[in-house]
């Protein structure tokens, strides 16, 4: 397997040369705009809930042939309800999961040069809230539920996919976690594969790799606080709550935690080297591939790149900060939210630990404003690897896979959590250099679009082949 994986993720970086036209047949190409369109226009944000986008797909899934049982809405509240749908099988091995969340993030009409929640094509380019993170892999999946139902396609085991709601505000009383705490029964699986956490990327326009991720960092924030009894601001003390904790803060942000590799971050700074223009760094990079970790190196690639630092060590960073309760007044008390992205080899106590002893005094109060939920990596697999490898080839003629951390949260942290491996895998194409999720003018290609959802159509039907 090691082999197999090495061959993967070093295979030649150049890029692939561009399809003439898109993969997705003519004929479910209208479908596929109908469907994207349909969810882009239903605002999902944490507001309004995902219920009834969710109910919009099951809607389509009836009309396409599939049974109600097999159709499940189910959630703690109205309008967040959640849809699993089930693909039986022939039961030769235990299910897949497939996760993808309806939810998406607010977005101000103001802020855009379209109306995020109204698909728009202009210049070759899909627009709308929701086309990277994430509608447009809930429309792929949509899209292919009905394309296997009219093929008579049966997997070799069962398929879950869960539509879900709430993964942009985490919140465990509703969406994915909340399936995994109250309807275990509906999504228990063997592994998951989850779009939000893979990517597949362009390059000065051209297919460039697949990113394969199998882990990502842990989310924990810290409430910081000191108080003191106050007083006229004419005669100030050294008591003072707001001076205390800034010291400690400081002490916080100039904290470097120890520098880490792992399975998942040696193979992407060894394919990644390759697209580095700089000899050192990329010499460097090579030298982060193999274990031990070279020290040196990694130090100097940390010190290079704010988001290389972050899949190298653990970030504490104060986000939030409140004192004091009138202009002339010593302030009685001083607050600050420190966020925290654990690396998964790295414990919350640990952390915990060090910033109690930066904090350098026990007045300062520290209590976690999260559960800590450890997300182990989960293992590299020839099996999953191997058909992104073969089906990108085939389409885009690139075959390289680099396995990836995320320094941010998905929904994979829940089911990770519960010991379910969870790999992230998309075949939709986005321009590496310039990422909008979350942000203005959300978009995709139009072209890259049609073109994942044949990607996810190959890749689900040979990894459910046995």
């Amino acid at each position: 397997m090691r082999q197999l994986l090495l061959a993967v993720c070093l295979f030649s970086a150049g890029v692939g040369a561009a399809p003439a036209k898109t993969a997705l047949p003519a004929e479910w190409q209208s479908l596929a705009r109908e469907v994207l369109a349909e969810l882009i226009g239903i605002e999902t944000t944490h507001e309004k809930g995902a219920g009834k986008a969710a109910a919009a797909i099951k809607a389509r899934l009836l009309a396409a042939g599939y049974a109600e049982q097999d159709l499940v809405l189910a959630g703690s509240l109205p309008g967040r309800e959640n849809l699993v749908v089930r693909v039986h099988g022939k039961g030769k091995a235990k299910p897949i999961l497939f996760p993808v969340h309806l939810d998406v993030v607010a977005a101000a009409r103001e802020d855009w040069s379209v109306d995020p929640f109204v698909l728009t094509e202009k210049d070759g380019y899909l627009y709308g809230r929701g086309t990277t993170d994430i509608k447009q892999e809930a429309a792929d999946f949509v899209v292919n539920l009905i394309r296997w139902k009219k093929a008579g396609w049966v997997p070799a085991r069962d398929l879950i996919f869960a539509f879900t709601d709430d993964e942009e505000g985490g919140s465990e009383q509703a969406g994915l976690d909340w399936l995994l705490e109250k309807r275990p029964e509906l999504v228990a699986a063997e592994f998951a594969i989850n779009p939000d956490a893979g990517g597949a990327n362009l390059k000065d326009g051209k297919h460039a790799f697949f990113e394969l991720q199998t882990s990502e960092k842990v989310y924990l924030s810290f409430e910081l606080k000191l108080t003191d009894k106050g007083g006229h601001s004419s005669i100030p003390t050294a008591a003072n709550p707001i001076h205390r904790l800034a010291g400690a803060l400081a002490r916080i942000g100039a904290h470097a935690f120890p520098l880490r590799t792992n399975e998942t971050t040696r193979g992407y700074f060894a394919a990644m080297a390759a697209y580095e223009t700089d000899p050192a760094r990329a010499a460097d990079m090579r030298a982060l591939g193999r274990a031990p970790m070279d020290d040196a190196a990694a130090a100097r690639v940390a010190a290079a790149s704010s988001y290389y630092n972050a899949l190298l060590r653990t970030t504490c960073i104060a986000t939030e900060i409140k004192g004091g309760h009138a202009e002339n007044a010593l302030p009685q008390m001083a607050r600050a939210t420190v966020n925290c992205r654990i690396h998964p080899d790295e414990s919350g106590d640990a952390v915990e630990a060090t910033l109690r002893e930066l904090a350098a005094e026990p007045a300062v109060m520290i209590a976690r404003m999260d559960e800590y939920r450890p997300s182990p990596a989960s293992p590299l697999r020839d099996d999953l690897v191997g058909p992104v490898a073969v089906v990108g080839k085939a389409l885009f003629g690139v075959n390289q896979v680099v396995p990836t951390m995320s320094t941010g949260a998905s929904d994979s942290l829940w089911l990770r959590n519960r010991g379910v491996p969870t790999y992230g895998v998309s075949g939709m194409f986005t321009d590496m250099d310039d990422p909008r999720a979350h942000g203005r003018d959300e978009r995709i290609l139009l072209r890259s679009y049609f073109d994942g959802i044949e990607f996810m159509r190959r890749y689900v039907e040979a990894i459910a082949s046995r």
